[in-house]
């Protein structure tokens, strides 16, 4: 299908690619950390309780890595939203 619509309508196709290009704000990044993060967390809360056995430790290990890995996430996006490449 884009291989189609790349040989058969090559303007069209340049303007779609081109509306991708725009960068996302900051808030988008922020709304995708929490809701990744979100569950994420929830995977290392259960896989935290089927290691230890103990609900209180696996909560303090998914609550440090619901922040950590929240503000990594989200530098992350946005240095690859300065990377054009695959845009």
């Amino acid at each position: 299908m884009i291989v189609d619509q790349f040989i058969l309508d090559k303007k069209t196709s340049e303007h779609k690619y081109d509306a991708d290009k725009k960068s996302e704000r900051p808030i988008r990044s922020v709304a995708k950390a929490i809701s990744w993060r979100v569950i994420g967390t929830l995977d290392t809360l259960l896989i935290s309780y089927v290691l230890t056995g103990k609900v209180a430790l696996a909560a303090s290990i998914a609550s440090i890595d619901f922040v950590t890995k929240m503000f990594l996430y989200f530098f992350h996006e946005r240095f690859w939203n300065k990377i054009n490449w695959g845009k």
